[in-house]
C-alpha cells in the first residue's frame, strides 16, 4: 500500500497532460467519450486512495486502540499520521466541492426550465422574447432548445437551420450527461480542471460537426458560428450548452478543414492510463484490508 496508494494521486497529472492532445488530434465524438470516461475513473481512484489514507487512522480509534492493547497487538501505520490527516482534510473538500457544483446545475436548470414554462410540453423549440443573443440545448425528457428573439434575429435562414441542428446534436448525443460527469469529476479532483475544459470545447466541436453534416455545408456552420459570436455574450455556465461558447476562433478553424481523424488507438491508450489509475486503488485496498486482517484480534 505503501506505494499503490499514491499512483491514483499523481496519474491525473499525466491524464491532463494528455487531454490537449486528444483533443486536438482525435475527432471530437470519440474524443469527448473518451476523456469524461478517463476523468471519471482517476477522480473515482484519486478519491477512493485518499479515502484508504483516512482509514489509516483506525489505530487511533478509542475501540480499536484498547483492543490492541489488551491483547498487546499493534495495528501497523501503513501511512504517517500526518499524510492520514490531509486526506481527511481533502475529502472534506471535495465534498465541499461537489455539494457546490451539483448545486450550480440544478439551479442553472431550474433557471431556464422557468423560461419554458407556458409552452406545449411536446414542443421541441421555445423561442424566448429577450434582446439579449442566447441559444441553449436543454436536456429533459423531452429535451428543449431555447433560443432567443435576439439570436434568431442576428441569423439569416440558413444559419438558423445550422444554430438548432447544433442544439439538436446536444439533446440527441446527451452531451449535457458528458459535461455533468466531467465537471463532478474536476469537482473530486480540481487537476482535472483542464481534462473539463478540453471535454467542453469538444462537446461544442462535436455539435458543430453535426450541423455541418446535417446542413451539408461547413462554410455556412463557420459563418452562423461567427455571427452568434459576434451578438451574443459570455452565458452562464451550467447543465446548459451555449451554441457560441468555448473557444469560438479555434472551432471556427477547424469547420475550415477535414474532420480529425477517430484514431481510437490514442482512446484506448487514455483508457489504459485510467484504468492502472483505477487498479492502483483497487490494489491498495487489498494492501490495505491484508494489513487489518493480519493485525486484528480474532
Amino acid at each position: 500500500m505503501r506505494i499503490d496508494v499514491y499512483i491514483p494521486l499523481f496519474l491525473p497529472l499525466l491524464l491532463t497532460a494528455a487531454a490537449a492532445q486528444v483533443g486536438r488530434r482525435v475527432s471530437p465524438a470519440p474524443a469527448a467519450r473518451v476523456l469524461t470516461v478517463a476523468a471519471v475513473l482517476t477522480a473515482a481512484a484519486s478519491t477512493w486512495a485518499l479515502l484508504l489514507l483516512a482509514a489509516t487512522l483506525v489505530n487511533e480509534a478509542p475501540l480499536v486502540a484498547t483492543e490492541t492493547g489488551e491483547t498487546g497487538r499493534r495495528l501497523p501505520e501503513p501511512v504517517p499520521v500526518a499524510i492520514a490527516v490531509a486526506a481527511i482534510t481533502l475529502l472534506w473538500l471535495i465534498a465541499f466541492r461537489l455539494v457546490r457544483a451539483l448545486r450550480a446545475h440544478y439551479a442553472t436548470r431550474r433557471v431556464l426550465e422557468r423560461l419554458c414554462e407556458g409552452h406545449p410540453a411536446d414542443s421541441e423549440l421555445v423561442v424566448a422574447a429577450s434582446s439579449t443573443a442566447r441559444a441553449f440545448a436543454i436536456p429533459g425528457t423531452p429535451g428543449r432548445i431555447l433560443v432567443t428573439s435576439a439570436m434568431l434575429g442576428a441569423l439569416e435562414p440558413a444559419e438558423r437551420r445550422v444554430l438548432l441542428a447544433h442544439e439538436r446534436a446536444h439533446l440527441t448525443h446527451r452531451h449535457s450527461a458528458l459535461s455533468t460527469a466531467v465537471t463532478l469529476a474536476a469537482a473530486a479532483n480540481p487537476v482535472l480542471e483542464p481534462v473539463r475544459a478540453t471535454v467542453a470545447f469538444l462537446v461544442e466541436r462535436w455539435a458543430d460537426e453535426e450541423a455541418a453534416r446535417s446542413v451539408g455545408d461547413r462554410r455556412t456552420t463557420a459563418r452562423a458560428l461567427a455571427r452568434a459570436a459576434l451578438v451574443t455574450q459570455r452565458a452562464r455556465p451550467g447543465c446548459a450548452l451555449n451554441f457560441s461558447e468555448h473557444a469560438v476562433t479555434r472551432r471556427i478553424a477547424a469547420l475550415q478543414t477535414a474532420p480529425p481523424p477517430n484514431l481510437w488507438s490514442i482512446g484506448v491508450a487514455v483508457l489504459a492510463l485510467a484504468a492502472l489509475s483505477a487498479l492502483g486503488a483497487l490494489d491498495a485496498t487489498g494492501d490495505l484490508l491484508r494489513l487489518l486482517g493480519e493485525s486484528l484480534p480474532d
